[in-house]
This record gives C-alpha cells, structure tokens and sequence, in this order.
C-alpha cells in the first residue's frame, strides 16, 4: 500500500457486548490505518473475552453498567480527541482498501460539512440477504436513511454541533439520521460494510424487515426504547451490538 499522508487525526468508537469473537477480525482491519490511531471500545460489561481482547488489539475500552448504544456511542465519542470520528459496528468487517478512501475524505476541505457512511453488505451468499442489500442502498441513497450497521464518518466538532448521539436503547442511529439530515449533507464512502449475517439466519428477512418497520413506527408513537430494545433483543438473544 502507498504511504498515505493526512494532517488529520481518527477516533474509531464501537459499542459492544460479549463480541469477543468479532473483534479480533474488525480490530486487525483498523490496524492498517498507517497513522497514529485511536480506538474506543465502549463496553457494556460484557461476560465474555472484551476487555483482554480489546487490550491485545491495542484499543482504550470504557466499562458502562448499561447495555444502551446510544450511551455507548455517546461515551465512546466524549472519551475520544480525534478530529474525526468513525463509529462501527463490532461484528462488521472493513475492506482492505479503507486507509486510502478514508484519508481522501478527511484532507477535502468539503468533507467537513458532511457526514459519511459505507455500502450494507452481509457476509452471506444467500439470495434474499442480497435482495435486502439492493433495498438498503435504496433507502440509503434515495431515502437518506443510512443505519449504524454502515457505520458513520464525521468530524468531530459537526458531530458536536449536531447535538450527537442521544442515550437510546434502540433507535439511536436512525434519531441522529433524521435528525441531522435536516441541517447537512450525507453521502456514500463508496466502499462496502460487512455486517454478521446472524440476525438473518433463523430468521426471513422480509419477517425481519416488517418487525423493524412496526418497532420504528411504535417508537415514533412514543414508546420508550428502552421498552422496545428489550423486545428486540429478547428475540434476537445472539445479537446485541
């Protein structure tokens, strides 16, 4: 890979729970990043092998006592410096060629008014999953509905100006996408995001769509998500971040 230079410095937040397992592989994706990095693991006392794997990876982690993305975001972007942010997924993986799109956009002097996000793909060759990739990219590209599980590139004081994540149990990613899309611009990395097929595999992916879609709908409604988040994650007891 060509020696990439950047004036720019990088934070990397990924709330997680018990994904010992995934970290290892997205951890030695980062590490090709070829300049100074930082990386917050924001932890909801996981049970598993986290915390020494975030140790080994080379990562800051930051213990919470509650289980709640949106605060997991939330810490991970307070207890980080970098002039970007970019937050993931733990069970996602990132293409080898990242270091390269990533440094163009953070030395464009345009970049900083505009927030970023990554192509949903699933780590399955499956027919249907690669349907629900084209839906996604609908959504994302037409819709302007980009979800946390293709990631979010930002620099630091737009987040900041943009009120940030707020402390949800669920639905954190599309309140800050609605939310911010009404004052700046978002648009495509232009690579793609490999989520962990495994909120898919017991389940039809049109089923899935449809739970979401009343989940999205009751919480516009008022509901707590707290509430919905410990029905999601009730039926989906393998998939927590």
């Amino acid at each position: 890979m060509a020696r990439l230079s950047t004036s720019q410095t990088l934070s990397i937040v990924i709330p997680s729970f018990n994904e010992a397992s995934n970290l290892p592989l997205l951890l030695a994706d980062l590490n090709l990043w070829p300049h100074p990095l930082e990386i917050c693991i924001c932890d909801a006392c996981s049970s598993d092998l986290t915390e020494l794997v975030a140790k080994l990876g080379g990562a800051k982690l930051i213990q919470i006592l509650e289980a709640n993305r949106g605060l997991q975001l939330h810490y991970g972007a307070t207890n980080t410096s970098g002039e970007w942010i970019l937050f993931l997924h733990a069970d996602c993986r990132i293409p080898g060629t990242w270091p390269e799109a990533l440094s163009k956009i953070i030395n464009r002097r345009s970049s900083k008014d505009i927030a970023w996000f990554f192509d949903f793909k699933v780590q399955s060759e499956k027919v249907e999953l690669k349907l629900l990739e084209i839906a996604v990219s609908i959504r994302s590209n037409f819709l302007k509905k980009p979800y946390g599980d293709q990631g979010l590139l930002i620099k630091r004081s737009l987040y900041k100006e943009m009120g940030g994540y707020k402390p949800l149990s669920l639905m954190e990613d599309l309140e800050f996408i609605e939310r911010i899309t009404k004052k700046i611009k978002i648009k495509r990395i232009g690579l793609p995001l490999y989520c962990d097929s495994r909120r898919w595999d017991k389940n039809n992916f049109i089923v899935k769509a449809f739970e979401n879609a009343k989940l999205r709908r009751r919480w516009r409604r008022g509901e707590s998500s707290k509430k919905l988040a410990c029905e999601y994650y009730k039926k989906n007891t393998k998939v927590r971040q």
